[in-house]
């Protein structure tokens, strides 16, 4: 066996990120009624909330912005885009969103069959996510994850982010092992593929959207069940 650790991403990955964070930001958008307060169309406010939610977390894997200012001004800067100035609905918005999003539990296809798979291959399996902590605990137990995976390695946690080689040592101290008999799966080319590319470690791009790969990974797979031609 060429592999004895296989390193997963989490979200985007496995858990369906964008079908979970839309369903628990609808719930939201009812119970706190944002269509009273100048906002009538939901479609049109999650848009804005992805497209600073990307910017911002870019901002926060480069290092140039904290966790919390994540959390809150996501919501802040897509409640300004409806011309609302409500730091304190944003604040709550951020810390409800959190308690919301594990709750769900969309997972990609053929997930729970592929780690079953590899699991009876006795495969060590692992995540290593720039999730928050507390949150990527709860979508792991809502969404049936946590028997699968030996250890969890978040950025909070190793105090590191993907593409960071420390949060790739990190996680070779937690789990015993070492780069050349570990492979990293993910959907993200630069977090999940160049960064494992630079700790030593060979790496599966997982191309759901099917979008051209620049990161020059071990492998490119479109499904997940095509993990079990290389595994």
């Amino acid at each position: 066996m060429q592999y004895r650790h296989l390193f997963f991403d989490l979200d985007h990955t496995l858990w369906d990120f964008e079908t979970n964070a839309k369903l628990a930001m609808a719930d939201l958008f009812n119970s706190l009624s944002l269509h009273e307060k100048g906002i009538p169309d939901f479609d049109e406010f999650y848009d804005r909330y992805s497209y600073h939610n990307h910017r911002l977390w870019d901002r926060y894997t480069k290092g140039h912005i904290k966790q919390e200012e994540l959390r809150w001004k996501r919501m802040w800067l897509a409640l300004l885009d409806f011309k609302l100035a409500d730091e304190p609905l944003s604040r709550q918005m951020a810390a409800a969103f959190l308690e919301l999003l594990p709750t769900k539990n969309s997972l990609f296809p053929y997930t729970i069959e592929i780690l079953q798979y590899l699991q009876q291959k006795n495969y060590q399996m692992h995540l290593v996510t720039n999730g928050f902590e507390k949150v990527q605990y709860g979508k792991i137990k809502q969404a049936g994850l946590d028997g699968f995976f030996d250890q969890v390695i978040t950025s909070e946690a190793s105090n590191s982010l993907k593409p960071n080689r420390e949060i790739f040592e990190y996680a070779f101290s937690k789990t015993g092992a070492v780069a050349k008999e570990s492979i990293m799966i993910g959907d993200n080319q630069d977090a999940d593929i160049t960064g494992g590319k630079n700790a030593g470690m060979d790496t599966v791009f997982v191309n759901h959207l099917n979008v051209a790969p620049y990161s020059q990974p071990t492998y490119v797979i479109y499904h997940l069940k095509e993990l079990e031609d290389i595994l």
